[in-house]
């Protein structure tokens, strides 16, 4: 899947993904076929991390 390259934008598109449909980023990256370390480290330079007890990047 080709995910928006702008990390602002992935990151609200990734956290209502996240808020609707899958319980863990586990299950969005095996839905979406995403690498899980690419996807952490890319929000990771914009200052995101993401928090499982809340299931969101902050």
């Amino acid at each position: 899947m080709d995910l928006p390259n702008d990390p602002f934008i992935l990151l609200s598109y990734i956290n209502t993904k996240l808020r609707d449909d899958y319980r863990s980023l586990d299950a969005l990256c095996d839905d979406l076929d995403v690498d899980r370390a690419s996807l952490e480290k890319k929000l990771a330079a914009a200052g995101f991390e993401y928090l499982p007890e809340i299931n969101q990047f902050r």
